[in-house]
């Protein structure tokens, strides 16, 4: 059914249920994976001055995360019998959504597996739902792994 699925990964306790979501799909429909960790856009330009400094540290900081974000997503399937094709790819500079919208689009995927973090209410409101976003923007069916 599925033959090319993209994994939103970012590390979080909602993305690991999501990995493994995503691995076991890929190693029943014999799907590759591509995973995709998104690096936001540096959260404080035009804001005072801008310091250097805090965006190699953010840059940095992030690169690592990503780093081992992708590291558990090969560990899972490699581990997976059969073994699970898997791409890795870093987006940076980019807002979440988009940039895994776009991947999806760029990668020629069918599935898009994302967490939730579960937010609702006022909290969802305020902080944005990336997975909401996604449900929204893509056009490719969005599975969201709570």
């Amino acid at each position: 059914m599925f033959k090319h699925i993209l994994l939103a990964t970012d590390g979080s306790p909602a993305s690991e249920k999501a990995v493994a979501m995503a691995v076991d799909l890929a190693r029943t429909h014999g799907a590759k994976i591509t995973a995709v960790y998104v690096i936001d856009p540096y959260p404080y330009i035009g804001i005072g001055d801008t310091n250097p400094m805090g965006l190699q540290a953010y840059m940095s900081a992030a690169q690592d995360h990503a780093a081992q974000a992708h590291a558990h997503v090969e560990a899972l399937c490699e581990a997976a019998n059969p073994r699970v094709e898997l791409q890795l790819r870093l987006l940076e500079d980019v807002a979440t959504a988009k940039g895994i919208v776009q991947c999806a689009n760029d990668e020629q995927a069918d599935l898009i597996v994302a967490g939730s973090h579960g937010r609702s209410g006022l909290s969802g409101l305020l902080l944005g739902s990336v997975s909401s976003k996604l449900v929204t923007l893509a056009q490719v069916p969005v599975l969201v792994v709570r």
